[in-house]
């Protein structure tokens, strides 16, 4: 006799919806009764007892997992992610006693500097936590980014789960052809390096009264920067380059968020970038002022020259994640062009030794990677950068015939682009066609 299947218990169905919806969270901190809880709310909307959560060793076993899957540097104690986990069971235990007793310290962050644009003339400064410190805002992260995960905005999208600058640049084209066509333009001047200390604190402690919790986020604000032998404190800001720091600065900027939808102001942001899109100027104007207004009394500043209006309308457009906007269509930005342009460069000099095949696989897989984030840009975008690669690779077979300078004249005739698509080289065009035909089949 075929056996029926029991009901499931409403409460079991509840508990398996419940889980679904944060799957994304740390199975070792966050068990069912914990997010229950998380969904439910807690009482006054505090967590307390968390600290024990963090030291705990499965999941300071899973954040040291985490940091050797992203990899990185050394910090200023010397010690690589290999070294770290030769005695790992021991370093861990040490974490977990240190964290209990309340006296962990961190270290320094070493920092250094790299080279910053496609003509990499500048420079800009980059933080290097140690593998330690790594581990512990790894563990911290676990157990802090549902409880404000749960309330963060829904127009908020850098750094979280689930959420994607593309989601951010799908909102602002929806906008856009919704009739949404002034935009605040805006920028927050040196926000990561200039966020309050104390009122990030008070931000933190609206949700969580874990005395150890509290006192490990001080400590990581205040921790010192190491710089050619110099150490110094900084006064405020988010650690450069902490694990921490993404969830702390959107932390900070949630009240905005908060402010902006609840008054139905289309502001989208990604992390410290964001743009508000109005239907009139004397909007935009009006809201500029808000967001100035709210943006002195958090002790933060608009930039003055990057800060601005705009009639998306017209000539001229605006950027955003890596995109230019403007009369309807959009674009990679100039330097985001500039950018492939110059890592291609790099794989196909003249003088190359390695095979075409070699070369163009190579070339694949940065024309791909690119193609992926900017596959929606108006398809003039794609012609030009397939012909200036080509060239690049007919420079490289001209001077092998002992030919000098680009690849030009005869050389078109002598290497079709038939016969770098025969030799498998990725078309941006091509593979543009193939998108826009995907997406007329799908609207049809």
């Amino acid at each position: 006799m075929e056996q029926i299947p029991a009901e499931v218990p409403e409460t079991a169905k509840q508990a398996g919806e419940v889980r679904a919806r944060w799957a994304w969270t740390e199975p070792s901190v966050w068990t069912e009764r914990m997010l229950a809880a998380l969904e439910n709310g807690v009482k006054g909307g505090q967590w307390f007892s968390l600290i024990d959560k963090v030291y705990a060793k499965a999941n300071l076993m899973r954040a040291f997992e985490r940091v050797k899957a992203n990899g990185g540097a050394a910090g200023v104690d010397h010690q690589t992610i290999e070294m770290f986990e030769a005695r790992l069971e021991e370093r861990l235990e040490q974490i977990a006693e240190s964290l209990k007793d309340g006296t962990y310290r961190p270290q320094p962050v070493k920092r250094v500097w790299i080279p910053k644009g496609p003509e990499r003339k500048e420079q800009r400064p980059l933080g290097i936590p140690t593998v330690r410190d790594r581990v512990v805002q790894t563990a911290m992260r676990h157990v802090m980014e549902p409880i404000f995960e749960r309330d963060f905005a829904e127009y908020s999208y850098g750094f979280r789960p689930k959420r994607s600058a593309k989601d951010a640049l799908r909102r602002v084209d929806d906008l856009l052809k919704q009739g949404y066509g002034w935009v605040v333009d805006a920028d927050l001047k040196s926000y990561y390096d200039t966020i309050p200390h104390e009122a990030l604190q008070r931000g933190v402690g609206q949700k969580i009264s874990d005395g150890g919790i509290m006192d490990l986020v001080e400590k990581f604000l205040r921790q010192g920067v190491m710089e050619t032998m110099r150490e110094w404190q900084p006064e405020k800001g988010t650690p450069q380059g902490a694990v921490i720091s993404p969830l702390l600065s959107n932390i900070y900027l949630d009240p905005l968020d908060h402010l902006m939808q609840r008054a139905g102001i289309q502001m989208t942001r990604y992390a410290d970038d964001f743009v508000i899109l109005c239907q009139s100027e004397a909007e935009a104007i009006r809201v500029l002022e808000q967001v100035r207004q709210w943006t002195m009394e958090a002790g933060l500043e608009l930039h003055p020259e990057k800060t601005r209006i705009v009639d998306a309308t017209q000539p001229g457009g605006f950027d955003f994640l890596g995109y230019h906007f403007e009369r309807g269509t959009r674009w990679p930005r100039r330097k985001s062009e500039q950018k492939v342009r110059a890592s291609i460069r790099g794989k196909t000099a003249r003088n190359s030794g390695r095979s075409l095949s070699v070369i163009i696989a190579d070339v694949n897989r940065t024309m791909k990677g690119w193609f992926g984030y900017f596959q929606h840009s108006h398809r003039t975008t794609f012609v030009g950068l397939d012909a200036w690669v080509r060239m690049r690779l007919r420079s490289i077979l001209r001077r092998r015939r002992g030919g000098r300078g680009r690849g030009r004249g005869q050389d078109h005739h002598r290497w079709p682009n038939a016969f770098f698509a025969e030799h498998g080289l990725f078309s941006l065009t091509v593979a543009h066609a193939k998108v826009c035909q995907s997406s007329s089949e799908v609207t049809h």
